[in-house]
């Protein structure tokens, strides 16, 4: 079977496995212990692990808070900074195409007396700079914006976004989850930005653990929030709770490689793309609709309407051949909030597939698709 649902997961590197099971087995020790070897060996992966990453995002080791995913870093940062900054102000802004773990956060908080502006979006998932500028109020204390759409691929203007903030004195946050390891970017190059969550599972590193970071101020002094995890007071009280070792050691390996290989990879997902897309439209013709941009977006993420085909029919059909899926699998229960946004209508929805695409497989996979 062929897989093409890497927005929704990727497969483990070999050497990020390998790299994990010493801590599993062997290297136990917890890192909050002292003085005996394998505590203090599980404190030097840790270490190494914060270093790697904070490497590929462009940012100091000691802005990463590690958590167990993306959905508790949009919660922990969202929550945390509504809940110590509400004297300052009560208003937050995001959009309609964000991540269910951003949109279900702030629709909690409007519950708790908190006003939410929901941004619209063009054609391709894309924020309005404009409107984003009229949203601003004095009581603004946050904005978080998605870098990367998940089921368009659709990347937001981050640069822009990330001096409007800066300009109004705003903090700004962004689910950075589809783009780590497929885009090029430094976070020394958005001092807009103060708040970025990323998935290791994302990036063929394992499930169950990713990060925060967190931006240091003028004073070498993180921006402050109330944690979501109170308790021990590990990673600087910020997010307590034993660490994972051997999870933290596998969003190591995997940052290291997303690095190392970030342009190679950047390339060859963007020819993988092209080829999909060619024998797509070379088998179908004007029986398919592209929803997505073919440019400024991830590379590999592919967003189609199958004219007069139902999704689901069609992806039940193809299951023991290709694994693809309608969206994103956090909401795959409903229809798609992203493409509603995008203004398609229900029979546009129900017709739409997403093959998203890895660098491990070839373009010779691929010609799976002449033969179905």
């Amino acid at each position: 079977m062929l897989y093409l649902d890497n927005s929704a997961t990727t497969q483990v590197h070999p050497e990020v496995k390998d790299a994990m099971l010493p801590y599993i087995m062997e290297e136990f020790g917890n890192p909050s212990s002292k003085y005996y070897s394998v505590a203090e060996n599980a404190k030097k992966a840790v270490k190494e692990a914060r270093s790697s990453l904070a490497s590929l995002l462009g940012c100091s080791p000691s802005e990463l808070i590690f958590t167990s995913g993306s959905t508790e870093s949009n919660n922990m940062v969202i929550k945390g900074v509504a809940d110590y900054y509400q004297s300052k102000g009560n208003h937050i802004i995001t959009t309609k195409v964000e991540h269910p773990s951003v949109l279900e956060t702030c629709r909690y908080l409007e519950t708790k007396g908190y006003k939410v502006s929901y941004l619209d979006v063009d054609q391709f998932g894309r924020i309005n700079l404009e409107e984003l500028r009229r949203e601003i109020k004095n009581e603004t204390i946050l904005i978080s914006i998605i870098w990367g759409n998940n089921e368009l691929g659709s990347l937001n203007d981050m640069m822009s976004i990330s001096n409007i903030c800066y300009e109004n004195n705003i903090f700004l946050h962004s689910d950075a989850t589809q783009i780590v390891g497929k885009v090029n970017f430094s976070l020394e190059n958005y001092p807009g930005l103060t708040f970025l969550s990323i998935s290791a599972h994302k990036f063929h590193g394992p499930k169950g653990i990713g990060a925060t970071f967190i931006r240091k101020d003028q004073y070498d002094i993180l921006t402050k929030l109330t944690p979501l995890l109170h308790g021990g007071g590990q990673e600087n009280s910020l997010r307590s709770g034993t660490l994972a070792v051997h999870n933290i050691v596998g969003l190591g390996i995997a940052a290291k490689l997303a690095k190392k290989n970030l342009r190679e990879n950047i390339k060859k997902l963007k020819q993988l793309e092209e080829y999909l897309t060619t024998i797509l439209s070379d088998k179908f013709g004007n029986n398919i609709l592209y929803n997505n941009d073919r440019d400024n977006k991830i590379p590999g993420v592919i967003s189609v309407q199958f004219k007069g085909t139902n999704n689901e029919v069609l992806l039940k059909s193809l299951s023991p051949f290709i694994a693809a899926s309608t969206g994103s699998a956090c909401s795959s229960s409903k229809p798609s909030h992203v493409l509603e946004a995008i203004g398609l209508s229900i029979e546009e929805l129900r017709s739409t597939v997403r093959f998203s695409l890895s660098t491990f497989i070839s373009r010779d996979d691929l010609n799976i698709f002449r033969e179905l």
